[in-house]
């Protein structure tokens, strides 16, 4: 058409014909590269004894060790609290020492040894610490005592092994006292104030009674 007779509709009708030819001008390769819906993580195989039993397990490596832990093994003594590290009900014993389950990957402990509050005792069999919580009243709501009797069992393992705290006053000789036991258990969140008869009940498994 000559430019002299160009009209709106025509110029309308013409950028429509581009736009609609613009795809098949893409590249192959381009197209190619784009990421799809569809990619994803593969799965991690992990080897973990826990509370004495072997287990192997198939995990997203984003899997958390409480998760694995929970949603995975079914052990759901291990309660899933702040889910950022700061309550301390989801704290297991790890190779001898207590961590925040909610903070660390499965993948980072595969062959390591993990004791949940399972693994400490039985009802028909209790752990001395869950016997004296029991006898202390060292729980009132419960969500939180898992948590608090397993990094209890870590504390006092803690303080023979003489490994001092921030409360320490000589660090060459760590001895169990009230402050030590607070100190050490600050980051084991109870909303009841169950305190006192936590301290109470640590005390007595370590055979000593503080003023």
């Amino acid at each position: 058409m000559p430019s002299d007779h160009l009209t709106r509709r025509s110029l309308l009708q013409g950028s429509a014909a581009i736009a609609a030819a613009a795809p098949a001008l893409v590249p192959t390769g381009a197209a190619a590269a784009r990421p799809t819906a569809k990619e994803g993580t593969g799965m991690i195989p992990v080897e973990l004894t826990v509370n004495g039993r072997e287990v192997h397990l198939q995990l997203d490596p984003r899997t958390t060790l409480l998760d694995a832990l929970r949603e995975h093994l079914h052990l759901t003594g291990t309660k899933k609290g702040c889910d950022q590290g700061q309550c301390g009900a989801c704290t297991v014993i790890v190779e001898g020492r207590r961590i925040n389950s909610c903070l660390t990957l499965a993948v980072m402990h595969d062959g390591d040894k993990v004791t949940t509050i399972e693994g400490l005792g039985t009802p028909e069999k209790l752990h001395p610490m869950q016997r004296a919580f029991i006898s202390h009243d060292g729980y009132q709501c419960g969500y939180c005592t898992p948590g608090q009797i397993c990094s209890a069992v870590a504390v006092l393992d803690e303080i023979a092994a003489g490994i001092p705290s921030h409360v320490t006053p000589d660090l060459d000789k760590v001895s169990l006292s009230n402050s030590e036991l607070r100190e050490r258990m600050s980051g084991n969140i109870c909303r009841c104030a169950a305190y006192p008869n936590i301290i109470a009940a640590m005390n007595d498994v370590a055979g000593e009674t503080k003023a």
